[in-house]
Formats: C-alpha cells, structure tokens, sequence
C-alpha cells in the first residue's frame, strides 16, 4: 500500500486515477478546488479530500508531508477554451503551481509523476515525435500556446528538481485521452455530447488535422506503471496511442455509434475562434520507450472506447445537461 496524493483528483484524468489507486488498495488524498461530486462515489468514500490550491502553498503543505509516499501531480487549467479565454490562469497555475509541489514533495522526500502533454511538441511537423524531439511553437502573442509554454517550463522544473535537488519524479505526456466524464469541451467529447443531445457534431475547417486517441483506462495504466518503475525516475514517457485518426473519422464513428440521425457540421476556425488560434496538422506520439521501458500498451481501440463512453453518457444524464464549452 502506498499513500498517495493526487492534485486534481477531481478532474476527469484524476478521478480515474483515484478509483484505481483506491482499488489496489493506496491510501488515497485528494487535493482540489471542488470537492468530489455526487456521482464520485468512491472518492467521496474511501478517499480524503482537501479543499485548496495548488497555488496556496500552505494548503499544499498539509497534505504532501513526510508520510506520503507519492504524488501525482495532475491540478493543471486545460482545454483550448481556457488557452485562449484566460491565458494568465494558465500560465500562473500550471507553472507556479507545479513549483510549489515540486518544492513540497523534495522536503518531504515524496516521488512524484506530473501530468503533461503532448502540446509541448508544438506543431514539430517530423511525426511521430520521440520524448527528446524538438518543439516547434507559433509567436508568443498568439494565446493558443500559453499552455505548451507553461507545460514545457513545468517539465524543465521537473528535470531540474531531480537533477540538481535529487527529487524522484517522472513525467507522463498524455496524448489526447479521451472516455467516461470528460468535459464536453474536447474532440471526443465534445461530439458525444452534441450527438445525444440532439446537435450536429462539429468538424472545423476540412477535418483533416489527425490526433492519436487515448482511452482513459490505457492512459491512467501507463500513468500507474510509470510511477511505480525505478527505472522512470528522471524520465518523459509518451503516453498514447500510435493510430493516427483524422478529426473527421471521429466525428463519422460518434455519429454511427450514437444512433441514425447525427448529423456533421464544418466550421471555419478562422471565422469562429480568431487568428489567435493556431490549429495543429497532426499530432502523433513515439511511445516506443513507453512499451519497452515500463511494459505500457494502448489496447483500447477508438470504436471500442467511443462506444463505452456513449454507453456511460446515455446513463448519466447529469453530464449531458452540462453546457458545450469547447472549441473543438
């Protein structure tokens, strides 16, 4: 048994990662700034929760103590919504925030596994992209890479912890995951949502742009066998899947796994979301280190993931009634 803290363990990543490590039998904290809903029963159960943020360094002090064996540090601002309405928050909690944790967890002699993205790759065209690739950003004025700045700069924390202050961490890059509870404000998600809600999917510009989907039970076993291999102290590994799928494939397997009837819309980014939005071609993960290294495989394939998270949405009508917030 290990004793771990979860930061966001309310989110939708760290409410997965909760219910596993409490499964397995971890004592489990919790630390976010809403405390678990309703339908988060087993944290609400079997986990201790603390009202705070990780911005407040007191309250952070008093659940990564001496007495924990590992955090996972997922509290992060997300989503391309968020990138571009509050581009401050991002870079203030993401980086400032993952200071105060780093800081916290080396005094109390804690690991750590902190939470990143495949966003910090940028939009390197020379996919797939290895954990050292290069990352290629567009200008600082544009919003859209507040968070693959603030996200690199919380690695580079990290590896400078373990360097020079002999921290044990890791970092696990996610590569759009996707499943059960996500906020409908991201691709999958997003057009699950507006497909059982009676809506057309949206598709923006040709629906060319390809990403790799990850389903949230593949995402959280890397996240798990990267925390608990020696050999990933000190290392990134790519948690994702290598099949690249096009925006506009997603959008024909939601509306065929959803019911006849869904209908597909496009939508010009340039018109909708302003020049401030740069849109990536691709996005596909190497995780050849992650298989090799900590024995981590992506089984779930899209249909498959897609139609349990249709399955689980159907059933909870709560999440349906939540406002579309995404620009995807």
């Amino acid at each position: 048994m290990s004793r771990a803290v979860v930061t966001g363990g309310c989110g939708f990543i760290g409410s997965h990662l909760v219910e596993q490590l409490v499964a397995r039998g971890d004592e489990v904290t919790i630390l976010d700034g809403t405390p678990p809903p309703a339908w988060q029963e087993t944290a609400r159960r079997h986990a201790r929760f603390v009202q705070g943020d990780i911005l407040d360094r007191e309250s952070l002090a008093g659940v990564i103590t001496s007495e924990v064996d590992v955090v996972y540090h997922l509290a992060a601002v997300v989503g391309v919504d968020n990138y571009l309405a509050r581009p401050l928050d991002v870079i203030d909690v993401n980086f400032t925030g993952t200071r105060n944790v780093l800081d916290l967890a080396t005094d109390a002699g804690a690991r750590v596994v902190v939470a990143s993205t495949s966003e910090v790759f940028g939009k390197n065209p020379a996919v797939p992209w290895r954990e050292d690739d290069d990352r290629v950003l567009g200008a600082t004025a544009a919003d859209r890479w507040t968070y693959s700045s603030s996200k690199a700069l919380t690695e580079h924390l990290t590896f400078a912890f373990v360097r020079q202050r002999g921290l044990e961490a890791t970092i696990v890059r996610y590569f759009n995951a996707y499943g059960p509870r996500q906020r409908p404000g991201f691709v999958v998600s997003r057009s699950v949502h507006r497909a059982l809600n009676g809506k057309p999917i949206v598709v923006y510009d040709d629906g060319q742009q390809t990403r790799c989907f990850t389903y949230i039970d593949d995402a959280i076993a890397g996240t798990l066998l990267a925390a608990d291999s020696a050999d990933a102290v000190g290392e990134a590994f790519n948690i994702g899947s290598m099949v690249e799928t096009t925006i506009a494939e997603v959008a024909e397997t939601v509306a065929d796994l959803a019911g006849p009837g869904v209908e597909v819309t496009k939508v010009d980014t340039g018109v909708k979301l302003g020049s401030s939005y740069e849109d990536l071609t691709r996005r596909v993960p190497d995780n050849t280190k992650a298989r090799t290294r900590l024995g981590w495989e992506c089984a779930t394939p899209l249909a498959t993931g897609v139609a349990d998270t249709i399955a689980w949405a159907r059933e909870n009508p709560w999440w349906l009634a939540l406002p579309d917030s995404g620009a995807h």
